[in-house]
């Protein structure tokens, strides 16, 4: 029977890519996690044992909470989370209900390893375009909701990499940029095994708009205006991915849910 408080693994995948996604928290015992090296997607691997610890951090927040089956160590994580003022539910079968219902889960190591503050940080050129504001938007979306994101002199990338522990992307010569015919965006939906045929579906529009292959999608030609457009409009890279961040929050959900749908302009004529 499920919990008092549970969310189905397909209701949660439904918000998984929203701003309204709740924080994931994965507490399965270690020997669990070795065993099967994979997360939810943005989930955190956080020690049951330890819950009343952590949990006042999440005070005020929607947290689904998952462990092995959706059963004790869950429950018992997810009454401290509500114990503390958090809106916690329990992940419906947990691990492997999210597992055996065929969605996505992203490799442990395919995650560069968090921060002292306990986020993943990034690097990569300023003045963004297409790829460096894509990449943020599916790695907050997707991965690491706090990931932070720097934005540093082309020539001085992998430098702030090596000296601030950062991750480098789309630039040449390092693990997360362009292979062959794919921009960096089709290579993190790859590596992080997110498969998701909306995420397919939106990499295609990405890659077309980003190496000026416009043919390959209709949509693309749109993106590149809107991007370059938004690269003009912003001196703060920052502020310009901030602003990005809905243009592919809508661009997803375009690709998951209206792709069929079309507007017209009325064509009834009023009577005379």
């Amino acid at each position: 029977m499920p919990s008092f408080a549970s969310i189905a693994p397909e209701k949660l995948a439904r918000l998984l890519g929203t701003p309204k996604a709740p924080i994931i928290i994965d507490v399965r015992e270690s020997e669990a996690l070795s065993a099967d090296p994979r997360l939810i997607p943005t989930s955190v691997h956080l020690d049951y044992a330890t819950a009343q610890i952590w949990a006042p951090a999440y005070r005020g927040q929607a947290v689904a909470v998952s462990c092995q089956r959706g059963k004790k160590l869950a429950e018992g994580a997810a009454a401290w989370l509500r114990h503390f003022g958090a809106e916690a539910e329990v992940v419906d079968g947990g691990f492997e209900g999210w597992r055996d219902a065929g969605l996505p889960l992203v490799p442990v190591a395919a995650v560069p390893k968090p921060s002292a503050a306990g986020s993943t940080v990034w690097v990569t050129r300023s003045r963004p375009k297409v790829d460096r504001i894509a990449c943020p938007w599916l790695i907050r979306r997707f991965v690491d909701p706090k990931a932070v994101f720097l934005f540093v002199a082309p020539a001085e990338v992998e430098a702030v990499a090596d000296r601030f522990g950062a991750t480098p992307f789309d630039v040449e010569n390092v693990k997360w940029s362009h292979r062959g015919e794919l921009c960096t965006f089709d290579v993190m939906v790859e590596e992080f095994s997110l498969g998701l045929e909306p995420l397919k579906r939106l990499a295609r529009i990405v890659r077309a708009a980003d190496t000026a292959q416009l043919d390959l999608e209709p949509e693309a030609a749109g993106l590149l205006a809107v991007s370059l457009g938004l690269s003009r409009m912003y001196a703060d890279d920052l502020e310009q991915l901030e602003a990005g961040m809905p243009i592919y929050d809508a661009l997803y959900r375009w690709c998951r849910d209206a792709s069929e749908e079309t507007h017209d302009w009325p064509s009834a004529k009023p009577r005379t």
